[in-house]
């Protein structure tokens, strides 16, 4: 669920040579098919979705996707292995429609460090970014909400990620606990573990000005802890420039039936 793919669409440029700190499996993934919906922060629907998962032996492939009601789409796989700690292998990204204002198509291989982005530019035309780049081993596209349901109350302090920019760039995304939050599920009352994931500017606020014009906020994700940990929510921006959206859970609605 990726991020949230997605927060690396908001993320800003990082030097890189930092040590790279690997979330270990303390859960493993497996069969998944959860039904999601996307709002903005006053409540109003803007996409359906959902998350596909499969594992085949230790390794997971990961599918998130969102329909929006303007025809656009978000589609994120990310494969990844999950033996003894969760490594990316393969990342693909896809944004387009009228919702984003720059269309693009990412794709990660971590093993050779090749990662190509496909986007238009500002004049309509169609370009290309082939790059081969030094992919450390904590590099979390497509699998921040996986990360997350792993790391109890001590996230790592932060984890990478290939942001574009739309040319891609290493990035670091700092972790952090804000405590818990409740809430219901039926009459139930539940805790839930409010994470921050926090885009560090650091030392090149000067790079990252021309970019972004300004801080990125932070997104917040909200795992129930447990024996089986669970994504219960998340909130904060899905591209470069984006406003925070909330990704959901939802349930399946019957159509009535008469006469019964």
């Amino acid at each position: 669920m990726k991020t949230i793919v997605l927060l690396a669409s908001i993320a800003v440029l990082w030097p890189g040579g930092l040590d790279a700190e690997q979330v270990a499996v303390r859960h493993t993934e497996g069969l998944v098919h959860g039904f999601l919906t996307l709002r903005n922060t006053a409540g109003v629907s803007l996409a359906d979705g959902e998350l596909l998962q499969a594992a085949r032996g230790d390794q997971v492939t990961s599918r998130l996707v969102f329909h929006f009601k303007d025809g656009s789409l978000l589609d994120e796989t990310a494969v990844f292995s999950q033996r003894g700690h969760f490594q990316l292998i393969t990342d693909h990204l896809v944004q387009k429609g009228p919702t984003f204002p720059r269309p693009l198509e990412m794709t990660i291989d971590r093993a050779s460090g090749r990662v190509t982005v496909r986007y238009t530019d500002d004049d309509g035309e169609p370009k290309v970014a082939d790059e081969r780049m030094e992919l450390p081993a904590d590099l979390a596209n497509g699998m921040i909400l996986t990360l997350l349901k792993n790391v109890g109350a001590t996230p790592p302090a932060s984890v990478s990620m290939v942001a574009t920019t739309p040319k891609p760039r290493l990035v670091k995304l700092g972790l952090s606990v804000a405590g818990e939050d409740r809430f219901m599920t039926g009459g139930s009352a539940r805790k839930a573990t409010h994470y921050v994931v926090k885009v560090e500017i650091g030392g090149v606020a000067g790079l990252v000005a021309p970019l972004v014009g300004k801080q990125p906020p932070d997104s917040h994700v909200w795992v129930l802890g447990g024996e089986a940990p669970a994504f219960v929510k998340s909130e904060g921006p899905m591209f470069l420039g984006g406003d925070p959206w909330r990704i959901e859970l939802v349930s399946p609605v019957w159509p009535k039936t008469t006469g019964k």
